[in-house]
C-alpha cells in the first residue's frame, strides 16, 4: 500500500555555462547522486521508479553529447530523492534545467542541487582562461599568395577555396567556365563519330544486322577500335557470319547472348572468342527458347504474376537468367506446397510484374512498381515481401504510367528549346527525378540558353565534360 506523498521541497537550478571532465571523472563525481536517486531503491513506489528511470536514460545521453560538446536541447529533468529527515514515504522533487555544454558545471550543479559534495570535482584543476583573441583587418591582404597551410591565414584561405569551389559548382559558373571546352572537344570527335556511322552502317548492311549499339560506357575513340576489329574478323571468317542475319550485335562487357537475343561481345576480349560465339549462336539459341517456358513457370506459381526485366537491368547471359527462374519457381513451389499464399492477396496477380535477377540482386520495389527479387530468397521471405508492399507498387505502376509520358514530352521541349544535339541521363536517374530537372532547365532557360545550345548534355549526379564533348550535370543542379 502506497503511502501520501509529501513534498518538502521543490528545488530548480540552472545548468549554465571549464576543461571537459573525463569518463571516468564524470562517473566517480556523480557516484553519490546515482545512489540517491537509483530506481532500485524506489521499489514500492512505482510512479517515482518510472520517473527516475526515464530522467537517467535522458541523463546519461546529455552527459554523452556534453563530453562530445555537441548542442543539447533546453531540457528539464525531474528526480525524486528520499528526504531522511523526514517520515518513511517522503520524498523530495529535483528539477535540473539543461541547456549549456559544459559538462564540469552541469556534474556540479546536479551534486549542488542534491546537496552532494563537490570536493572531488573541485580537485580538479580547472584549464586556464582563453588567450584574448586579436582581431586582424584582412581588407588589405592578398589571400591567393597564401599558402592554406599558413599558421595564421591558413584556415582564411581553407574557407575561401572551399567556398569558391561551391561556386564554382553553381551550373550557371560551371557552364560559363565549360561550355568552350566541350564545344571544342565536339568538334575534335566530329570525324570520329562520322567514322562510327559509316563503319556501322557497312557491317550491317554487309551482314544483314538490325542494329549496332554501344553498350560499355567508353568514349567513341573505343566504339570505333572495336568495330574495326569486328570488320576484320568478319572478312577473315565470312562462312559463319550468316549467323547475324537480322540479330542486333552489341559491344557489352561480356561476351554471350542477352535475354532480348542480342549477341553481345566484349569490348576488352581477344577476336577469337568473339568468333566462338558467332559459330556456336545456335547452341546459346537453344537456351534462350527455353525461358520464355520458365517465365509462365513462375507466373503459374505467383497467380498469373507478369514476368518482366527492368528498363535498366544490369545485363545478363541468358544461360544463367535460365538457372534463376529455376530455382525463384522451386522456392515458391515449396513454399505454396507447405503453407499457401495469403488469404489477404487478391486472386489474380496479373496487375502487377515481378522481376527475377541473380542471387546477389536486390530486393526493393523499383521507381516503376516492378518487384525486383534475388533468386536465392527463400519463399517465405519473397511471400512476406510481396504481402507488404502490394499498396506501394500498385501506387509507383500509376504514377509511373504518368511520368514516363511526362518525361519524354519535357526531354523532347529541352531539346527543341536549348536546341540540344541529344539528351539522354544515366540509368540511376528515375522518370520523376528527370521531370523535375527538365522543369527547372526550363524555368532557367534564359539563364542557360547560352550555354547549352548545340550540346551533347547527359543527366547525371556529377558534373563533367567527357572526352569525347558530353557534357554531364547532376540532376538536382543549383543554378
Amino acid at each position: 500500500m502506497l503511502h501520501t506523498l509529501k513534498y518538502c521541497g521543490v528545488h530548480h537550478r540552472l545548468i549554465t555555462c571549464v576543461r571537459h571532465l573525463t569518463t571516468t571523472e564524470v562517473s566517480t563525481a556523480l557516484r553519490p547522486f546515482y545512489f540517491n536517486v537509483h530506481p532500485d531503491l524506489f521499489g514500492q513506489y512505482p510512479i517515482q521508479r518510472a520517473i527516475n528511470e526515464n530522467s537517467l536514460k535522458q541523463l546519461s545521453s546529455i552527459i554523452e553529447m556534453l563530453q562530445a560538446k555537441r548542442w543539447v536541447k533546453p531540457i528539464d529533468l525531474q528526480f525524486y530523492l528520499r528526504d531522511k529527515k523526514c517520515e518513511e514515504g517522503t520524498f523530495r522533487l529535483i528539477k535540473i534545467y539543461i541547456r549549456e555544454r559544459d559538462i564540469r558545471e552541469a556534474v556540479l550543479t546536479i551534486l549542488r542541487t542534491c546537496d552532494l559534495s563537490t570536493e572531488y570535482v573541485d580537485r580538479i584543476p580547472k584549464p586556464p582562461p582563453p588567450k584574448e583573441t586579436v582581431r586582424i583587418n584582412t581588407n588589405n591582404i592578398d589571400f591567393s599568395k597564401i599558402n592554406e597551410n599558413d599558421p595564421v591565414f591558413g584556415p582564411i584561405v581553407m574557407r575561401q577555396k572551399i567556398n569558391n569551389a561551391k561556386e564554382a559548382l553553381k551550373l550557371r559558373n560551371w557552364l560559363r567556365k565549360n561550355y568552350e571546352s566541350a564545344l571544342e572537344k565536339l568538334a575534335a570527335n566530329r570525324p570520329l563519330r562520322e567514322e562510327v556511322d559509316r563503319l556501322r552502317q557497312v557491317i550491317s548492311k554487309q551482314w544483314k544486322l538490325t542494329d549496332i549499339r554501344w553498350d560499355c560506357g567508353w568514349n567513341v575513340t573505343h566504339f570505333r577500335g572495336c568495330l574495326q576489329s569486328f570488320m576484320s574478323l568478319a572478312e577473315q571468317h565470312p562462312d559463319v557470319m550468316h549467323f547475324l542475319k537480322g540479330r542486333t550485335l552489341v559491344f557489352a562487357p561480356f561476351t554471350g547472348i542477352s535475354l532480348e537475343g542480342h549477341i553481345m561481345l566484349n569490348s576488352g576480349e581477344v577476336r577469337h572468342n568473339w568468333f566462338d560465339l558467332i559459330k556456336n549462336v545456335r547452341k546459346h539459341d537453344q537456351t534462350l527458347f527455353r525461358i520464355p517456358g520458365f517465365e509462365k513457370s513462375v507466373s503459374q506459381v505467383l497467380r498469373g504474376i507478369k514476368v518482366g526485366r527492368r528498363k535498366f537491368m544490369p545485363k545478363i547471359l541468358a544461360g544463367e537468367y535460365e538457372r534463376n527462374l529455376q530455382q525463384i519457381t522451386t522456392s515458391l513451389s515449396d513454399y505454396q506446397g507447405k503453407r499457401g499464399f495469403p488469404k489477404q492477396w487478391p486472386q489474380s496477380l496479373e496487375e502487377f510484374e515481378i522481376v527475377v535477377e541473380t542471387e546477389a540482386g536486390p530486393l526493393m520495389v523499383s521507381p516503376t512498381g516492378q518487384f525486383i527479387v534475388p533468386s536465392s530468397l527463400p519463399g517465405a521471405l519473397l511471400v512476406t515481401f510481396i504481402t507488404s508492399n502490394l499498396d506501394e507498387a500498385k501506387e509507383k505502376m500509376n504514377v509511373y504510367k504518368n511520368n514516363k509520358y511526362v518525361e519524354r514530352t519535357l526531354r523532347q521541349q529541352c531539346i527543341d528549346e536549348f536546341k540540344l544535339f541529344t539528351l539522354h541521363k544515366d540509368d540511376n536517374v528515375t522518370p520523376d527525378l528527370m521531370i523535375k530537372c527538365c522543369e527547372r532547365l526550363l524555368e532557367k532557360k534564359y539563364d542557360l540558353a547560352p550555354y547549352l545550345t548545340g550540346i551533347h548534355l547527359n543527366i547525371a549526379t556529377y558534373y563533367s565534360v567527357l572526352s569525347d564533348g558530353v557534357v554531364c550535370i547532376p540532376w538536382n543542379w543549383q543554378l
